[in-house]
């Protein structure tokens, strides 16, 4: 229970830290802007950041489980990653470190929302935030896809946990949209000062938890690798 528990809170963690990196932050700017400028009325305001933040969520549920469940089901390769899970789970961590902590930077293809589907979210009002939520949940760059594929997958891969870690992680990417829609149903001029504060806190905690990253990453290795022991 206690590792279960020690699961979520770190695919809440992850999640989060993902919202206020710089790319995923650039995105959820957008969001903030979409839902600002498109609807009138406080309960609207919420409602828009509600929904962008369960189109997050969805999505990532949706991928999780696609990734998670089809892992587990073939059962060769289940039982090989029951086997080897804590050998392959050391060169991840370290790799997603690396991404972390700027010293690895892969190209990714980036999936942009062509001119149908933004005129789709633009008639839709608040309920086209869910819409963007999804989009840009899916609009991966270096660091969401180090932290979601290289930590959140391993992870979710250890508890059996297709629907719960992913729809965690969906919830944290989605924290500022809420928080700033919150702010901007009752004082839009804290605005600026939240997103400060968010973008100093992204600073300290990307390269703190990529250090921590690399550090468990060694330790996994020295152990189920190399087979050293304390």
């Amino acid at each position: 229970m206690e590792t279960l528990l020690a699961g979520m809170a770190s695919a809440l963690w992850l999640g989060t830290l993902t919202s206020i990196s710089p790319c995923p932050l650039a995105t959820n700017v957008v969001a903030i802007s979409f839902v600002g400028k498109r609807v009138g009325s406080t309960g609207q305001v919420l409602l828009a950041g509600l929904l962008y933040t369960l189109g997050r969520m969805l999505a990532y549920l949706a991928l999780g489980a696609l990734v998670v469940a089809g892992l587990l089901s073939i059962p060769g390769l289940s039982n090989f990653l029951q086997k080897y899970m804590n050998q392959i789970l050391g060169p991840v961590l370290i790799l997603a470190g690396m991404v972390l902590l700027d010293m690895l930077a892969p190209n990714l293809p980036a999936l942009e929302a062509g001119p149908k589907v933004q005129q789709r979210v633009e008639r839709a009002g608040p309920w086209g935030a869910g819409l963007l939520g999804i989009l840009f949940a899916l609009s991966f760059c270096p660091v969401s896809a180090a932290l979601f594929f290289g930590s959140l997958i391993p992870l979710a891969l250890r508890q059996q946990s297709s629907l719960a870690l992913p729809a965690l992680f969906g919830l944290g990417t989605g924290i500022p949209v809420i928080a700033f829609a919150i702010v901007l149903a009752f004082s839009a001029r804290s605005v600026g000062r939240l997103l400060d504060r968010l973008t100093q806190l992204e600073k300290y905690a990307r390269p703190l938890t990529g250090g921590i990253f690399i550090l468990v990453g060694i330790y996994y290795c020295l152990i189920y690798i190399f087979g050293l022991a304390w």
